[in-house]
């Protein structure tokens, strides 16, 4: 077939070989291409992974990045905080007894004289480290059974939802108590009752992810392949939810934190003299007026960690939600 270019159109004639080509075309037509034109057109922004893009929404995120730093600032405090002041969390000084902030005593001191700097560090060890082992074992507890009553429907997604249910009914605060009456008050008690109970919101999401990608293509080729349920589910489809899982672990652990310096402040949690924001917060109520800094420095370190992790949990969700990807 040949192409005939007149002045105005083209035309196609496939029966006429011996047409004279060229008299009627303009010269500019088979002029060579600038560099400038042939660029024009180029892509030049680089082709980014799923992850890529969430790590690039995260940076542009001024707020999620300033929850990470004071994140990483209270675990450093954790860990180094104690480690820096030469006295004991529990060590009493009736010698320097309720001092304000000074060269010595950094946060000053309470009512018997111990430091309040490092009961301040011991308690951002025992709350993040309630935060974050309760957060992932309850996230691992939903998923693994979110991901079960999901994948296998019908009859035992009902009954096991309904199991769900039943234990959604009874108060977390109920848990803690019987819980308490066995294990006494402690960190361990503490952090069994909230697994107790914070997997169940953890398992409905998840569930409610894996019954919208199980009737999915890449699901019904791993199946058409011969693959086992277990490793459907474990390979393809909670991977395939792990944005979402994530965010949930954010959310978790500032509630955790919270829960944990609640009882503590009520005097059903950390026992004394086991130093955790909720007992600072607690045992500086009777000196409140008189001695500020015994309630302002617990109260703003609960504060600052619950917000951080708040922002990287909204940040996270942002970053991750593939709705808002442009």
């Amino acid at each position: 077939m040949r192409i005939r270019m007149t002045g105005k159109k083209f035309d196609m004639f496939p029966e006429r070989s011996g047409d004279i080509w060229g008299d009627d075309i303009p010269a500019e037509l088979f002029e060579p291409l600038s560099e400038e034109c042939r660029e024009s057109d180029a892509i030049n922004r680089e082709s980014m992974s799923y992850w890529g893009q969430a790590r690039a929404k995260m940076a542009a995120d001024p707020l999620a990045m300033a929850g990470l730093v004071v994140i990483a600032l209270m675990v450093l405090f954790a860990i180094l905080g104690p480690l820096i002041r030469p006295f004991p969390y529990d060590e009493q000084n009736y010698s320097a007894i309720n001092q304000t902030p000074n060269a010595e005593h950094w946060f000053g001191t309470d009512k018997f004289g111990r430091d309040l700097f490092v009961r301040v560090a011991y308690g951002a060890r025992i709350s993040l480290a309630v935060g974050i082992v309760a957060a992932f074992v309850n996230v691992t507890i939903g998923v693994i059974y979110g991901g079960v009553s999901g994948y296998l429907g019908g009859t035992a997604d009902m009954i096991m939802m309904r199991i769900v249910d039943i234990m959604d009914t009874i108060p977390t605060l109920l848990y803690i108590i019987l819980v308490m009456i066995f294990l006494g008050s402690n960190v361990r008690s503490i952090i069994t009752a909230l697994c107790l109970s914070y997997w169940l919101n953890t398992s409905r999401m998840v569930r409610a992810q894996v019954l919208s990608i199980r009737t999915q293509d890449f699901v019904m080729a791993a199946r058409v392949a011969g693959e086992s349920g277990w490793r459907i589910l474990t390979r393809h489809m909670i991977p395939n939810s792990i944005g979402p899982i994530i965010v949930m672990v954010t959310f978790l652990i500032p509630q955790a934190i919270f829960y944990e310096a609640f009882l503590s402040f009520i005097g059903i949690g950390i026992a004394v003299p086991v130093a955790s924001w909720g007992t600072l917060a607690n045992d500086s109520l009777s000196n409140m007026n008189m001695y500020p800094h015994l309630t302002i420095f617990p109260l703003v370190a609960i504060s600052l960690t619950i917000f951080a992790f708040n922002f990287v949990g909204d940040g996270l969700r942002d970053a991750l939600d593939p709705r808002l990807k442009r």
